[in-house]
């Protein structure tokens, strides 16, 4: 097992890589252009979240990888793989593809891939798992948005 520094950049790294396709894929004129609800957060409420959201991920799942070996940690961690793709995938299929609909699928598999995460988690450290809550919150209202977005346009 790597040492637990080590294991903390590592999980700090993956985080970033998922990160860097929502720095890649940005909002833009079509984004501002489209019809989207008054609840909608301010811009600058994206990357301060995502940031936070972010380390929170990070740590939580640093945390299950330290932990003892199982079957559930073997779990936790494919399952947070996964979450990490589905959630990269977003930015590329909303901002770079502009594709709404395959956004908003993406997403609702993204809040369910979050949701099992924090139920396995649940299983290795009570902490990883509550680490992981404000993350499925704001997914359930980017959700909402990507939704209503979808619907208004």
């Amino acid at each position: 097992m790597l040492t637990s520094l080590f294991a903390l950049l590592i999980s700090l790294a993956l985080v970033g890589i998922a990160a860097s396709t929502g720095a890649r894929f940005r909002p833009d004129s079509w984004y501002r252009e489209l019809n989207k609800p008054a609840w909608t957060p301010p811009d600058i409420a994206f990357p301060i979240a995502w940031g936070i959201l972010y380390l929170l991920m990070a740590i939580a799942a640093w945390r299950i990888y330290m932990a003892e070996d199982s079957a559930w940690r073997t779990a936790g961690l494919t399952v947070y793989a996964l979450q990490l793709v589905a959630n990269a995938a977003w930015s590329w299929l909303f901002f770079g593809r502009k594709q709404i609909t395959a956004a908003l699928g993406d997403i609702a598999l993204l809040l369910v891939l979050i949701m099992l995460a924090i139920i396995v988690f649940a299983k290795v450290s009570a902490l990883a798992a509550w680490l992981m809550v404000p993350y499925a919150l704001w997914v359930a209202l980017a959700l909402a948005l990507n939704a209503t977005i979808w619907r208004r346009n």
